[in-house]
């Protein structure tokens, strides 16, 4: 940040510094505290993606109601984890068909469900803890030394969905983050392939979506950021390929 004097990246880091401790000292609260900080994360996101996507605002606040019933179903009783999410895609559908939307109703309900897949994962910090921290800092400084790295590397462009990222970055970046899983005392190998590999995939992801919404970011509120998807695009597919592996 000091080298680049770059404005945004200074506003961003800025609001880094105020953001990091709080959610540092919610996760060492412990279950609770990662559980509030996955509601709040899921609640915004939910709102910030139905946004993206156009949807109406019974349909993200259902979207917003379905999440944050996923989040604390697998806080509070994991045994009924399922019976909620599906409870939460049935309320999802139940919206453009109790509208009667014959034009728009399939994209609402695609939107909405595609958006509930992907936000649920956030479900995982509660029984993650300190493990879901560590995979938190790593992915940071993953993005961060593939942001530069890429620059200065240059190389062939990682994907079209993001013109701006190449793999040099990427590879860089990967090799930072498992360092930084390996200093925190975190590194398995389920560890190391969320990094490395959900990470970059999570961005895409999200790049994907706002290019077909046609949008910079999924908001403007957070300082020198955007909105928060913007910010937990990459920790969203980390979990991910992280839930699936271990």
């Amino acid at each position: 940040m000091a080298v680049s004097r770059r404005r945004e990246l200074l506003i961003r880091w800025c609001a880094w510094a105020v953001g990091v401790p709080l959610i540092t000292a919610a996760f060492w609260w412990g279950r609770p505290g990662a559980a509030v900080v996955a509601l709040a994360a899921g609640v915004v996101a939910a709102l910030e993606f139905g946004a993206l996507l156009r949807l109406t605002r019974t349909d993200r606040a259902v979207l917003a109601a379905a999440v944050a019933g996923v989040i604390l179903a697998a806080w509070l009783e994991p045994g009924q984890l399922l019976r909620v999410a599906a409870a939460g895609a049935l309320a999802m559908a139940a919206v453009p068909l109790l509208s009667g939307d014959a034009d728009d109703g399939l994209r609402r309900l695609g939107s909405g469900l595609l958006g509930l897949a992907w936000l649920s994962v956030l479900a995982a910090l509660p029984s993650l803890g300190a493990t879901a921290l560590a995979l938190f800092v790593a992915v940071s400084a993953a993005d961060i030394v593939a942001y530069f790295a890429g620059q200065r590397l240059g190389g062939p462009h990682l994907s079209p969905l993001s013109p701006a990222k190449r793999w040099s970055g990427t590879l860089a970046g990967a090799a930072a983050g498992i360092g930084v899983l390996a200093v925190l005392s975190a590194l398995s190998w389920p560890m190391a392939v969320a990094v490395a590999v959900g990470g970059p995939a999570g961005d895409l992801l999200e790049s994907m979506i706002k290019r077909g919404a046609r949008v910079k970011d999924s908001g403007s509120w957070l300082a020198g950021a955007g909105g928060l998807l913007d910010r937990i695009d990459s920790l969203l597919g980390a979990l991910a390929i992280l839930l699936v592996l271990s």
